[in-house]
Order: structure tokens, then sequence, then C-alpha cells
């Protein structure tokens, strides 16, 4: 691959690692790797899901509207969108609400669950963002999301046993796991610091946090059907980071897609 001359403006301004991959056809600013801008999809994204389960938590707590589902002999009460909008074999394939496989992930189980989802949005989005564009970015980031639904549906269906038909399914996590290692295919070399502390490579928390998924799946711990939808978005990831013209065409669906 012919690498373009490299010129003082490249070294001041541009990730040098960009270069060096076959599919980064295009230098990224700096400014990619810093906080999210006020109008990014980043944000965008964050907002609405926390607006999701604010609206949630007021509909279910203070309105009294609610729903639940049976897990076995377990009733599970929820608020009104999780109890429409949550994934499950049940009610996305045998009830043919296929509007699950992307509601899902606006949904989040706890106050934790939301905080380190979009904690990790904010963190690795903005540099998937620059790279891609922000039309492509929202893109990506929910096919992500629905690879999650399709690998934990395939292996729910195939007999493994990492829930039931009835089990709900809800969270950002397939999507960050898409955006993560994105992240990790873009600049693979950038130092993240976990905990604020200790330095590590991108690529490397990508492949931790991929090794722990695969673990927790094959020995059946204790979220291993989250964990399988971690998996199915870090693989639709892998693909669509390989095939960026798709999330071109489907951004730009009967438009013309202006020049990077």
């Amino acid at each position: 691959m012919t690498q373009p001359p490299r010129t003082k403006q490249h070294e001041i301004l541009f990730d040098e690692d960009l270069e060096d991959r076959d599919y980064a056809n295009r230098l990224l600013p700096r400014s990619a790797y810093r906080s999210p801008r006020f109008r990014s999809a980043t944000l965008w994204l964050i907002a609405a899901c926390i607006a999701v389960v604010v609206i949630d938590w007021v509909l279910w707590n203070m309105l009294g509207l609610e729903g639940f589902v049976w897990v076995g002999d377990v009733r599970l009460v929820m608020g009104p969108l999780q109890y429409f909008g949550h994934f499950s074999q049940y009610f996305a394939i045998e009830r043919l609400q296929v509007w699950r496989f992307v509601t899902f992930q606006f949904l989040h189980g706890n106050l934790q669950h939301l905080v380190f989802n979009m904690l990790a949005l904010y963190f690795f989005g903005p540099l998937v963002e620059a790279y891609l564009r922000s039309r492509q970015f929202v893109v990506y980031y929910i096919l992500c999301g629905v690879g999650g639904a399709a690998f934990y549906l395939i292996l729910l269906m195939l007999g493994y046993r990492i829930g039931t038909p009835t089990v709900p399914l809800v969270g950002a996590s397939a999507g960050i796991f898409g955006i993560l290692v994105a992240s990790a295919l873009i600049a693979p070399h950038a130092m993240v610091y976990v905990l604020g502390v200790f330095p590590l490579r991108l690529v490397t928390l990508a492949y931790f946090f991929i090794i722990f998924a695969v673990l927790q799946v094959l020995f059946l711990g204790a979220n291993a059907g989250g964990e399988a939808a971690h998996l199915g978005g870090a693989a639709a990831g892998v693909l669509l980071m390989r095939k960026t013209d798709w999330l071109e065409k489907i951004a730009w669906v009967g438009k013309r897609a202006p020049p990077f």
C-alpha cells in the first residue's frame, strides 16, 4: 500500500499509527481522541439512553405503569418502556416483534449498568465517530447491537444454556463492544489508563474483554447471556470495519454521500 508523503502538519495533527493499517484510508485529527463534541452523534446516543431510563423510571415509579414477564416460575416486573422494548426469543421471534433487536439497546437494568456503558461510549465513541463520520457511526453502533442480539439468539436456539426464551436482554453493551473493537482496529497502540492509573494499550484492553466474555459463555457464568451478546457485537464490529462501504450505503440510502 503506497503511503502519502509525510509533512510536518501530519506529525503535529495526526496519529501516525493509522497509516500502518491497511483499512485506515484516512488520517484522524488528534481531536478524535478527546471528549465528544457537543453536537456529536456520540453525545446524542448517550442522551437517548439516559432519557429512556429516566422516562421509564418516571412512568413506573411515579405513575404506576408497569409490565411483567414470567421467567420460569418467577414474575419479573419492569417499567413499560423496558417491557415493550427488551429483547427475548419469545417476543422478538415467536411474537414477531422485530423492533426489539434495536430498542433493547437503549434500555438498562440499573444505574450501574447505564453508567458503565455510557462512560465507555463517552471515551471510545469519539474516535470511532471521527473515523466513520457521524451517520455511519450511528449505523455501525446499531448494527453491532443487532449482531449482539442475533448471536445471543443463535446460541439460545441451538440449546446452549445461556438463558431461556423469556429472559429479558437489555443494554447498550453489544454496541459498546463493537465500538471497543473498532477503536482497537483504528488505533491499536493508543494508551488507555484503567481506573485512571494503569496504562494499557487499547488492543490489549479489547482482547481482555473479549477473552473474559468467551470464558463466561463457555463456562456459563452468571451473565453468560449478556456476554454472548457482547461477543456478537464485537464480531459484527470486526466485519463492519472491514466493510465500511456497507455502512455508507445504509447511512446514505437514497442520497449521495458527501466526499471525505
